[in-house]
């Protein structure tokens, strides 16, 4: 596809402040770092072996009731999801810490998870005597978009920056009343101690660092929303954690640099770091908030993105699977989304969606053909993000 200036000027703008990514320079990579800069501790690496099991994964899709409240129908449609995959006992079994990561991308509610989504996870997890926070790394609030720097938001690696960010989008958005009205801890994963990972057979980063309660997890369940993305299509329960849980303090607020490291590999700059830090963490739950999708230039309103209500919650323990039932109800083939090309490279598991038993609702009765996102290409738009903060 070619672009003129313009059209380059105009999607780097635009999407320099829908994605809340972010411009750190050249000259201070995350890869360049000195330890004693940070809390860092080496921690050893296995393999998820659900990433990669010969089981059919279950993947369950289940239309929210539009009769009851949002709350009450979320709460059961999230119940009946998780039931249909073999209930939360089976689900967790053996695993007592788990963390929910939702997508609060920035403190825009329109772009991110519901609570009520999160809420209904937390909750059904504490009557199941689990261990439960909620953990994000937010990538912009009001502190770093900034209308006089070009792609209209910056990066930061300050430690109080870092909390400010994610303070204000946990108290924007509602995480903060769930919190406190459920007593569920909230977890800033830009900062505090930092685990680095080595993983020889990573396609970008044979070192990767992720925060502590990540590491320390049981299983962390991933909750996006079903959302379109400009540079990977879709951005789902895979992309939730595999952009969203690169640690500020390591990488930056934003992840330009994480981006322009990945180019290296593939145009996107994205798939094969999602990859990696998928890899690095222990996704053992997915539950979609396709509640209110977003389609056309996504993910965010502000780049052309579309709300489409959908109402349905989509969950699976695997989620290579349940990304690739989501993106087909989306109206997208598994060959379409650079991310899972790169999971099959990977050896993930499952490769062709025959290979899954889906339950609830079929595909077919719930599918709806999404307006597309205007792929563009990393290295185009790299150059237009703002400076560090």
């Amino acid at each position: 596809m070619n672009f003129t200036r313009r059209e380059i000027i105009k999607h780097a703008s635009l999407f320099c402040l829908a994605t809340m990514l972010g411009c750190a320079k050249k000259a201070n990579l995350p890869w360049d770092i000195k330890e004693k800069e940070f809390e860092i501790f080496s921690a050893p690496y296995s393999p998820y072996p659900l990433y990669f099991s010969d089981l059919r994964p279950v993947v369950s899709i289940v239309k929210v009731n539009e009769k009851w409240s949002d709350s009450k129908g979320i709460e059961y449609a999230v119940t009946k999801a998780i039931d249909l995959i073999g209930g939360l006992n089976h689900v967790t079994k053996g695993k007592e810490s788990i963390l929910l990561k939702p997508n609060l991308v920035s403190f825009v509610s329109s772009d991110t998870t519901k609570p009520a989504v999160v809420e209904s996870l937390a909750v059904l997890m504490k009557k199941a005597g689990k261990n439960v926070c909620i953990g994000e790394a937010s990538s912009a609030s009001r502190l770093n978009v900034k209308i006089f720097v070009k792609g209209l938001v910056c990066t930061t690696k300050d430690y109080k920056n870092l909390l400010t960010i994610q303070d204000e989008v946990f108290r924007k958005l509602g995480y903060l009343d769930v919190s406190k009205k459920n007593d569920i801890p909230l977890v800033n994963l830009h900062v505090g101690k930092i685990a680095k990972l080595s993983i020889p057979d990573n396609f970008v980063f044979k070192e990767i660092y992720i925060h502590e309660s990540l590491y320390n997890a049981d299983m962390i369940c991933s909750v996006p929303m079903m959302k379109t993305h400009t540079l990977a299509g879709v951005t789902l329960a895979l992309k939730n954690v595999g952009i969203g849980a690169y640690p500020g303090l390591v990488y930056g607020s934003v992840r330009s640099a994480v981006h322009r490291k990945a180019t290296e590999f593939e145009p996107t700059g994205t798939a094969t770091a999602i990859i990696d830090m998928v890899k690095a963490n222990k996704i053992g739950l997915n539950v979609i908030d396709a509640t209110m999708a977003m389609q056309g230039n996504g993910p965010s309103k502000i780049a052309g993105g579309k709300l489409l209500k959908m109402n349905l919650i989509i969950a699976g323990t695997n989620a290579l699977a349940t990304d690739m039932v989501a993106a087909n109800v989306m109206g997208f083939g598994a060959n379409e989304i650079d991310t899972f090309k790169w999971a099959f490279k990977a050896g993930m598991t499952p490769n062709k969606i025959d290979g899954i038993q889906i339950m609830g609702e079929h595909p077919n009765d719930v599918r709806r053909q999404f307006k597309k996102p205007e792929m563009v290409p990393y290295n185009l738009i790299q150059d237009w993000y703002g400076p560090p903060c």
